[in-house]
């Protein structure tokens, strides 16, 4: 089967710049978007230039631009969008019912895969404020694709390794101690963690397999699915050491997130939902999703313990 054509929207990101590589690497042709008012952004000039020497294609775009979208999206067969959701960074979930517009009208594209990567939204209809922005204006895209009629898979990576893993589950901290780690209530929560860079080879992996089409792609690698003891127990393990653990309540962190600027709060009710309710694994699949670990067995994804290596 021919490959599809991929366009990659946010392809200077933190995970976009990791689909641009598993795109070129898994052998599609790959587009990637260039705003055309980057001013003298010299990194991210850079790294599209370097995408290009890589055997990438550069199409100008923007979302300031309706037809300029439309074109780029003519090009090719699967579009990725990868913008921002993270309010620390810049949330521009909505920006994507703009691309919706323009996948509708260019009438060509096979699969639209949005800005999700995260919790999936669908299951956190109970989340608090003020972090329920985040999933409530996911699923404001996903009806938006869905009245639209445009084909799609949503995928849902839990956490990325970068953040949780490297700062043992500490909100506010990416590089782990080695004397003192803070538990978040008892610690025993299960979470999922993924290589950033398997997230993105299992989402190209996706693109063109049928068995995920207008489905959820869940990405449950079983050894990463651990509590932050266990985290914390990995890294203990490799370093030779035990750490002196303390703990702060769920009344405790939820006081002193009160007390943060708004995009504070929203990450930690994110922290807040995953590492004291355990809500990525506390629900089984149902019949309309699939678990990329199991499609695709041929990825020998990072575990826990091979990722916190890189920070002996």
């Amino acid at each position: 089967m021919e490959k599809s054509k991929v366009l990659i929207i946010g392809g200077t990101g933190y995970l976009g710049r990791r689909l641009v590589k598993a795109s070129l690497a898994q052998g599609h042709e790959t587009y990637v978007l260039q705003r055309p008012d980057m001013g003298v952004d010299i990194e991210k000039v850079q790294m599209l230039l370097s995408f290009k020497e890589q055997g990438a294609r550069l199409v100008l775009g923007s979302f300031n631009d309706h037809q300029s979208l439309v074109e780029a999206v003519k090009l090719v067969d699967v579009v990725i969008c990868a913008i921002s959701g993270v309010h620390i960074r810049s949330h521009q979930i909505l920006l994507q019912l703009k691309l919706v517009d323009a996948i509708k009208e260019a009438g060509n594209i096979k699969r639209f895969l949005p800005s999700e990567f995260g919790t999936d939204p669908a299951t956190m209809e109970n989340a608090m404020e003020p972090g329920r922005v985040t999933f409530d204006d996911k699923m404001v895209v996903r009806k938006a694709i869905q009245d639209a009629g445009i084909p799609f898979t949503y995928v849902s990576a839990n956490c990325f390794a970068g953040y949780f893993l490297g700062g043992l589950c500490q909100p506010g901290s990416i590089l782990p101690s080695r004397d003192h780690v803070v538990l978040l209530g008892d610690g025993n929560q299960k979470a999922i963690y993924v290589d950033e860079d398997d997230i993105a080879m299992y989402t190209i992996k996706t693109i063109d397999d049928p068995r995920t089409l207008n489905k959820t792609l869940y990405l449950r690698p079983p050894q990463n699915i651990l509590s932050q003891r266990e985290v914390v127990e990995v890294w203990e393990k490799l370093i030779g050491k035990q750490l002196h653990k303390s703990s702060i309540s769920k009344e405790e962190f939820l006081a002193t997130m009160k007390t943060q600027n708004y995009a504070e709060q929203v990450g930690l009710t994110h922290y807040y939902h995953v590492c004291y309710e355990g809500c990525l694994a506390n629900f089984e699949i149902g019949d309309e999703a699939e678990e990329a670990s199991q499609l695709y067995p041929e990825i020998n994804y990072t575990t826990v313990h091979e990722y916190m290596k890189r920070y002996l």
